[in-house]
């Protein structure tokens, strides 16, 4: 199985992205967890449910990966890079599991998707003035790690159509290579 993850500052168009791309490839997407679990629990979140919710969006993505076929693609909306920020940003600190989940649980290709899409307000987003701020971060964890990773720019079918070249571009190195 092939994993791709959609990363970036909230509200970049990340879940549309996910299930696009899934659309595109006729394959799987893993849905952002974080949204699910927000939205159930009645007091405001705290250091302790980020730790869960990265927990909940592992649980998922092995239970959506488990029947498919090796070389198939999987769309992860959402990774842990975007947990270990929210944890820093939000509680200047960051859970031991969170940053082990960073390091050792590798995607093939992250796509980091830019903040030239309007921001659009929901109860669940926080930071619609630190995105420049927010998207640096990402940038840096991904560098940091040396993780592979492409900017995701447009609107629309043009920023579909470039993660789309970015993924076909790593399947033919795979295919070169293999």
């Amino acid at each position: 199985m092939i994993r791709i993850a959609i990363t970036g500052p909230e509200s970049t168009g990340k879940s549309w992205l996910a299930e696009h791309l899934a659309d595109h490839y006729n394959t799987q997407w893993v849905r952002e967890y974080a949204r699910e679990y927000l939205e159930r629990i009645v007091n405001p979140y705290t250091y302790q449910d980020i730790l869960e919710i990265a927990k909940g969006q592992l649980f998922s993505e092995i239970k959506v990966s488990e029947n498919m076929a090796e070389g198939q693609l999987l769309f992860c909306d959402t990774e842990f890079i975007v947990t270990k920020i929210w944890c820093i940003v939000k509680y200047g600190r960051c859970h031991r599991y969170i940053r082990s989940l960073v390091k050792n649980h590798r995607y093939d290709l992250y796509l980091l998707c830019d903040i030239d899409l309007p921001w659009e307000y929901d109860p669940l987003r926080e930071h619609p003035r630190k995105r420049e701020f927010l998207l640096e971060l990402y940038k840096s964890e991904l560098e940091k790690n040396g993780l592979p990773h492409a900017i995701i720019h447009g609107t629309g079918d043009d920023r579909l159509k470039k993660a789309v070249k970015a993924i076909d571009n790593l399947l033919m190195e795979r295919k070169l290579a293999g």
